[in-house]
């Protein structure tokens, strides 16, 4: 404090404060304060919004305006009469401050487009810097955030997840804020700090209901749900919903006098992560951590360890074909047993079918569990732990069998960073958020670029991902060929459906996306990768490469031919059968 005396004079001092003092909902600063609750400069403000900011610094969360507007209300006058007292105003002026209504015209808050995004920054900038400095050191950081890829994982993540609430029927178990003891007037949901546009869902609170129809809070505007909006459910309004119950809806229209237009949906509490990353840098451009920040902080895309299915298949063919393996190569896929320390290992197919004599492109695009298997230990299971970890897998790797079928927990950035290496011949770059940092002064203090790191040759990156087109063309993701993209990935499903992976590329881009519960309870039947996270990773790269030149991947080589003629069982065109685990 003694050295910033003797530095500022105390007209500087206060700027510095004015400039960096929180001010509730993520903003630092008057400034910014006033283009967030009233979306215009502070010199543009009028006596009574003024006063409202200028009443914020003492408690921000308990002044919040949004939340709080009753409170913000009297810390408001409160301000106008102090500045009265002081000779500030004049008692008309103060009289005419005091009666006007509190008006808010909250600008869109840019943290919120991309919450667990900034959280995992904040995380890394306090870390390094220190809390103090990040919350008071005016910093400037520069992301690789790209706003409108956000924007577009943000819509198909929570598409995808009302997609998978309706397959599954109206379960209820609604929370009721009157049976725990709340009004319906006093009650606010976490969801209602930021005025909800169209196409996004949000929570609302029912507040009366009658023969087809329900009338609905949603912060300050209203909605009606009609018998339309709740066909789904093949139920009535009436046997649906009752007052204070907590409903989630689609907000399909806004009007100007807030009504809005909605659809009825459901939060059973499934969850779904996306990440994709530039595969020329290692930019993450978007990252989804979850249904809602603001009910769940816990980030799925960097903090979830889940099994990841087929998905680890990827790592056991790369290893084959790196030691000497083609993609023509044959193999029987037909019933076998393992034997280890801990007794005899018999696995199965998805389907309990087996297709013969067949080659290593059709077994990865019909994802044949018996091949993969066959493949890792004749590889050696430990030779295939290598390579996934040169991938950048850094998460725990048991020493058995069944992690080449996927019986590994790993992160959805270290799945779909690994994943980058096969468009980009063979070398990752180390995903990363931050692409420089500043200080108040301008002074940089990081510049971050990309880190390369040889994984495998583009001999080997070229064949694995020709083989992982096989997947999109004709294998388990057969689906994502309408979008007539140069695309491949692997899917991914778990024992009992309890997690449903896509992890794919195009030349330019990798994304990844996993879906399931929390509890690593089931989806339910036929909840598949191809069924559950592959929708979802189609709508992202469809919006993602909309427009855009989608580019090509490198050729495969050109292999000598066989010295023996090779005769398979099931051809790599046959008709694609269900998902393998």
């Amino acid at each position: 404090a003694i050295q910033i005396e003797r530095r500022f004079t105390k007209e500087q001092i206060f700027m510095l404060y004015a400039n960096q003092i929180y001010l509730g909902h993520g903003v630092y600063g008057f400034e910014a304060a006033s283009e967030y609750y009233f979306s215009k400069p502070a010199k543009q403000l009028t006596l009574d919004e003024a006063a409202l900011i200028a009443g914020l610094p003492k408690s921000p969360v308990y002044y919040s305006p949004i939340n709080h507007p009753d409170r913000a209300l009297h810390r408001r006058n409160l301000v106008i009469n102090s500045m009265l007292e002081d000779g500030k105003i004049t008692a008309l002026q103060a009289t005419d401050a005091r009666n006007q209504p509190m008006h808010l015209s909250l600008a869109h808050d840019p943290n919120s487009l991309a919450p667990y995004f900034v959280e995992e920054v904040r995380r890394y900038l306090e870390n390094k810097y220190g809390t103090d400095e990040v919350h008071s050191g005016a910093l400037r950081v520069y992301t690789t955030l790209d706003m409108d890829l956000q924007s577009v994982a943000n819509q198909a993540v929570l598409d995808g997840l009302a997609a998978y609430e309706r397959r599954h029927g109206w379960q209820g178990h609604l929370d009721n804020v009157l049976l725990e003891g709340q009004t319906l007037a006093g009650y606010r949901h976490p969801d209602w700090d930021e005025p909800p546009a169209a196409g996004s869902y949000v929570h609302a609170l029912v507040t009366a209901v009658s023969p087809g129809m329900a009338r609905l809070k949603i912060g300050n505007d209203i909605a009606v749900l009609s018998q339309v909006d709740v066909a789904w459910t093949k139920r009535q309004p009436t046997k649906l919903l009752t007052p204070g119950d907590v409903i989630y809806v689609n907000v399909l229209s806004r009007a100007s006098d807030n009504q809005m237009r909605v659809s009825l949906e459901q939060d059973s509490g499934s969850q779904a992560a996306l990440l994709a990353i530039d595969n020329a840098t290692g930019e993450v451009r978007a990252m989804v951590g979850g249904r809602n920040f603001n009910v769940s902080k816990f980030n799925r895309a960097t903090q979830a360890l889940r099994q990841v299915g087929s998905s680890f298949k990827p790592y056991v063919y790369t290893a084959a074909i790196d030691q000497g393996a083609r993609p023509d190569d044959v193999i029987l896929d037909a019933p076998v047993t393992f034997q280890s320390s801990s007794g005899a290992y018999s696995p199965h197919n998805f389907d309990e079918k087996y297709e013969g004599i067949i080659t290593l492109r059709r077994a990865l695009a019909q994802s044949r569990n018996i091949p993969a298997l066959k493949l890792a230990d004749r590889t050696g299971i430990r030779v295939v732990e290598d390579y996934a970890r040169k991938f950048g897998i850094s998460s725990p790797l048991p020493p058995y069998l069944p992690v080449a079928l996927g019986a590994a927990e790993v992160t959805l950035m270290e799945q779909t960073s690994a994943y980058s290496v096969f468009p980009d011949d063979g070398v990752r770059l180390v995903p990363r958020l931050i692409a420089k940092v500043t200080d108040y002064d301008g002074r940089t203090l990081e510049e971050d670029y990309p880190e390369v790191k040889d994984v495998i040759s583009s001999r080997t990156a070229r064949l694995m991902t020709s083989m992982l087109q096989g997947v999109v063309q004709h294998g388990t993701a057969v689906a994502a060929t309408k979008l007539k993209l140069p695309l491949a990935g692997k899917t991914g499903t778990t024992n009992d459906f309890t997690d449903a992976w896509f992890v794919g590329f195009s030349p330019s881009l990798t994304a990844g996306v996993w879906i399931g519960y929390d509890e690593k309870k089931t989806l339910g039947p036929k909840e598949t990768g191809a069924r559950a996270a592959l929708p979802v990773w189609m709508q992202f790269m469809s919006a993602a490469l909309a427009g855009k030149d989608p580019g090509q991947f490198q050729l495969p080589p050109d292999l000598p031919p066989q010295n023996t003629a090779q005769t398979v069982d099931t051809s790599d065109l046959a008709p694609a059968g269900d998902e393998s685990h």
